[in-house]
């Protein structure tokens, strides 16, 4: 494990020398019926450890449930190393087991585990855990490469004083944190509580309203209209199916790049060669056809800003409208939750995802003001999202900071560089 240099008194050994690892299994022989508490690595973070267990019985788990964990094993993911799912067992059930994608560290008698819990989580080491894997899609570590990686190790009284240092510490900024992500998510439905008031209700508080015999919709503005959606679309289009490459000519949007109603044009792949047809324009909507069951019906617009061809993978649907239909209204409208929630409700499921028909989803009847009023709302919407997102994007700065301190101190405490343990 690379780092600072060490204090005196201090010295590093292999982490096979100070744990054992991978010591206790289910056998194949076990009673089908027997309940078990199962982590699987998704269910696992480097920040908050075990997010999630599942209790299910042994004939319902998969094959991979396997390996027993107690209280004080740290678990290190092998496989998909990028995902950094670690966690130190602080008290286990006696039915928890863990998947066989980790490994199970146990400390020996020399290493205290809460230390060696904090010190699996350090940058330096997980740092080498990435590093040593191979794969590329699918990374994945030996456990034996694994426990080869150098531990710091400092007398035993000062590893305790480091784990209750760091302990309280990152329980502070954790609380931090929690506060920070909860005003996001605050502002997160204050945006889309004023786009659907805006959307669904108009900009005129004193307009005359009627029923629109919708129940997502509710009371509308006496003048406006409702219409499915395929009475105001000019087409859709399915987008491209093909291999992808990291680069290439053209790029194409995935299921990812769909964000908050805008197109994220990071973490891009990228064909060398596309019909013309099938290249977006300004104000083309994307509509996500095919994905889980709460993503399928995202849409954000493509605002034209990037300076090469983009296109779109066929899981995604290209929406153009006619005059009677403004873009950016239509990209309003479709990212509110009545509508959405509707929408999945359209959705045919299929093994692990679901099925999102653009022509199913074009029966569905939107609001249609008139378009100088639908401009009016769409101007009114741009002015207040960035108003909140510029708020959002301050907090997610500060978030940012607060992680990346957590992350530093952590190396700091297990590498001796902190003083004062007080």
């Amino acid at each position: 494990m690379s780092g600072p240099a060490l204090p005196d008194g201090w010295s590093t050994k292999r982490l096979k020398y100070v744990a054992t690892y991978n010591d206790e299994v289910l056998p194949e022989g076990t009673d089908e019926d027997r309940e078990i508490d199962y982590v699987e690595i998704s269910g696992v973070s480097l920040a908050r450890g075990i997010e999630e267990i599942e209790r299910v019985t042994f004939g319902q788990a998969p094959s991979r449930a396997r390996r027993k964990v107690r209280s004080g094993d740290i678990l290190v993911s092998t496989v998909r190393t990028y995902l950094r799912a670690i966690a130190k067992v602080d008290e286990a059930s006696p039915d928890l087991i863990a998947s066989t994608g980790f490994c199970v560290v146990r400390p020996r008698e020399e290493i205290d585990s809460g230390f060696l819990g904090w010190v699996a989580k350090s940058e330096p080491f997980v740092g080498e855990v990435v590093a040593r894997s191979v794969g590329v899609s699918y990374p994945a570590i030996n456990a034996s490469d694994l426990v080869a990686i150098d531990v710091p190790l400092p007398p035993l009284e000062t590893q305790r004083r480091i784990a209750r240092f760091l302990d309280e510490k990152t329980a502070r900024i954790d609380g931090l944190i929690q506060k920070k992500r909860a005003l996001l998510d605050r502002l997160a439905e204050k945006r889309q509580a004023l786009i659907t008031r805006a959307v669904t209700k108009g900009l005129n508080p004193d307009a005359p309203m009627r029923p629109s015999g919708i129940d997502w919709l509710g009371d509308i503005p006496a003048h406006w209209d409702v219409l499915p959606l395929r009475r105001v679309l000019r087409s859709s289009t399915y987008g491209i199916s093909a291999s992808l490459e990291p680069t290439g000519e053209v790029a194409v949007l995935r299921m990812g790049n769909l964000a908050n109603g805008e197109i994220d044009l990071t973490d891009l792949r990228f064909l060398d060669e596309v019909d013309e047809n099938l290249l977006l324009e300004a104000d083309d909507v994307v509509f996500n056809r095919t994905n889980s069951l709460d993503l399928v019906g995202k849409a954000s617009i493509f605002r034209g800003t990037a300076d090469f061809p983009v296109t779109l993978a066929s899981y995604l649907v290209r929406f153009r409208f006619t005059e009677r239909y403004l873009p950016e209204y239509a990209n309003f409208v479709m990212g509110t939750g009545g509508l959405l929630r509707l929408a999945r409700t359209l959705a045919l499921p299929s093994i692990g995802q679901a099925n999102l028909n653009p022509s199913r989803y074009a029966q569905i009847e939107f609001p249609i003001p008139p378009v100088p009023e639908q401009a009016q709302v769409v101007s009114y919407l741009a002015e207040q999202t960035e108003k909140l997102r510029s708020v959002s994007d301050r907090i997610d700065h500060s978030l940012r900071q607060l992680t990346e301190y957590r992350a530093a101190l952590i190396t700091a405490a297990v590498t001796g560089q902190v003083a004062d343990l007080a």
